[in-house]
């Protein structure tokens, strides 16, 4: 099984924060990979991985990164691929890596989701994929589905809450 997701991380310490993408990505039964990369520290590293990602078969990318965050526009600059930025919060509330993410030049788009966002990146790839793969979108679809009996559910607890003189 090779992959067809690719989380990108600039460091292990985000390793948390890309977990609820991974989670959602097994739940999902789409293969992935994880790496650490650093556009400023291995940046060698970066442009061999972005240049030849779509020859192993990646369909999106998610990258992880906080602070300066460049990691995500210079995969994006390299690769034909979707990137999905993931912005970490490390410093600044996270919005200094938002706003380095969101911020591309014209041409060069990262998809952005928000600050930590992980499950969200990992459900953004999905819907990617499910584009072309009838398959991943009805386990998406039956995610969706859960999404609103969850919802349901908790409003039918909430009418039957009591105790309260004054709710109707």
């Amino acid at each position: 099984m090779e992959p067809v997701v690719s989380i990108i991380m600039g460091s292990t310490s985000d390793l948390p924060i890309l977990k609820k993408a991974a989670d959602f990505l097994e739940k999902m039964e789409v293969p992935f990979e994880m790496n650490a990369l650093s556009a400023h520290r291995t940046p060698a590293q970066v442009e061999d991985f972005a240049t030849h990602a779509h020859e192993r078969g990646i369909k999106v990318i998610i990258a992880a990164a906080g602070m300066a965050a460049a990691l995500p526009g210079v995969i994006a600059a390299m690769t034909p691929l979707p990137v999905i930025g993931l912005p970490i919060n490390s410093t600044l509330d996270g919005m200094d890596a938002l706003f380095s993410i969101v911020q591309m030049p014209p041409a060069i788009p990262v998809a952005t989701v928000g600050i930590n966002a992980g499950q969200n990146a990992a459900v953004l790839a999905v819907r990617i994929l499910a584009l072309t793969d009838p398959d991943l979108a009805k386990r998406y679809d039956a995610f969706r589905d859960s999404l609103t009996e969850k919802i349901v559910k908790a409003n039918q607890e909430l009418d039957a809450l009591e105790g309260y003189k004054f709710k109707v």
